[in-house]
This record gives C-alpha cells, sequence and structure tokens, in this order.
C-alpha cells in the first residue's frame, strides 16, 4: 500500500485529485490533505509517506519547489509529483534540479495524473515531453525566443527596463527592442498589456518572485 499525501490550496483540487486516485488505482492510500507546503515536513515526520503530490503556488511562504529541495533532503525516499496549472518553463529545471520525480501540468498534460503517479512508483520520471503551444493573444508561444522569454518574466515581476538592462548585461535600447517585438506578435501596444495576455495566458506562476537568479 502506497502512502499519498496531496498538498494544493484549492479544495476542488484536493478532491479531484482523491477522486481520481480511488476509482483509477489500488494499493494506494490518500492520508491527509494540506493547504500549505510548509505543512508537508510535520505531516511527513508523524506519518509515513510514500509519494506526495505537490502544487507549485500553496499558501505560506514557501512554495512547493523550494519545499520539495528541503522535504527530499529530509525525506529522500518520499518520491514528489509537482503539480501546476501555469506553463512557466523556468520551472520545470528547477523541480527537476529540486529532486521531483516527475512534473504534471493540470490544465494541459497528455497523460493523465493516474498514469503519471503509477509510473512515478514504478521508478519512472515524467516530465513534459514537449511544452504546450499555447496562446498569447495572436502569438503562440514558440514564437518566442529564448532571450525574449527571459525579458518577460522579469517584467511580470515588476523589474524596469532599466534593471533588465543592467541584469542581462545589455543596453536599455536592446530590452526595449525586445518588448516591442513580442508586442508586435502578441497583438498590443505596450508592456502592460503584454503583462496582461502573458498572465491571462498562464505562461507565468505569480507571487513567486524568487526565482530571478535563475534565469
Amino acid at each position: 500500500m502506497y502512502n499519498v499525501l496531496i498538498v494544493d490550496d484549492e479544495r476542488n483540487i484536493q478532491s479531484a485529485y482523491i477522486h481520481d486516485i480511488k476509482e483509477n488505482l489500488s494499493g494506494y492510500e490518500v492520508l491527509g490533505t494540506l493547504s500549505s507546503a510548509e505543512d508537508a515536513f510535520v505531516f511527513c515526520d508523524v506519518k509515513k509517506v510514500d509519494l506526495i503530490l505537490m502544487d507549485i503556488n500553496t499558501k505560506g511562504e514557501q512554495n512547493g519547489i523550494e519545499a520539495t529541495l528541503k522535504l527530499k533532503e529530509k525525506f529522500p525516499n518520499t518520491k514528489i509529483i509537482i503539480t501546476t496549472s501555469y506553463i512557466d518553463i523556468r520551472m520545470f529545471a528547477l523541480a527537476e534540479s529540486a529532486g521531483a520525480e516527475s512534473f504534471w501540468l493540470k490544465d494541459f498534460s497528455k497523460i493523465s495524473l493516474s498514469e503519471v503517479i503509477q509510473r512515478t512508483m514504478n521508478g519512472e520520471h515524467i516530465y513534459p515531453e514537449k511544452i504546450p503551444d499555447i496562446q498569447i493573444g495572436n502569438a503562440n508561444l514558440s514564437e518566442f525566443t529564448p532571450t525574449e522569454l527571459r525579458v518577460l518574466y522579469l517584467l511580470l515581476q515588476y523589474v524596469s527596463v532599466k534593471k533588465i538592462a543592467s541584469h542581462m548585461n545589455v543596453q536599455e535600447s536592446t530590452i526595449k527592442s525586445h518588448i516591442l517585438h513580442m508586442c508586435q506578435k502578441v497583438g498590443c501596444d505596450n508592456k502592460a498589456e503584454l503583462a496582461i495576455w502573458a498572465v491571462s495566458a498562464k505562461v507565468y506562476i505569480p507571487n513567486k518572485n524568487r526565482y530571478d537568479e535563475n534565469l
């Protein structure tokens, strides 16, 4: 019997996971649900947990990836599947480096959660093979260059053009040019509209401003 812990701050998601596990997997028991990644440490101290379904955006100061890194240090035999509704491409590498066995995109994955769970517990590492090509205004995500995405993510963290230029060691005019090109692709008039389109398309995980150093 595999013991499962669900960490997600949305009750409807918690219920959906429980139903999926009960209906599609045998030999699994959901021991509990938590809204905060930080609470997982106490839970795992008290009970033996074989698998954690860890959302990135949870309540509390610590995000799911930060918690995963520390949980794997303390409970190396506990497997962790990172889950999220956002297509924030930075998170794949961060989750893998934190030690998460698998990564499941809630709204975009071509395989079910139950399949990811089963394959993960069988020793596989399941990560998206291809980033879903979602639409941002008039453009698809694949139309943005890596440099443009880097600029976009910094903009979404309310970083000024001047600071972005300094961070990337380029001229401000270069950053403005990248922003202009992205606006032309999306079909918007300025960086504020660009940010709105990007957030609505879920290409950025909000309120997690700790990732600048990884860009």
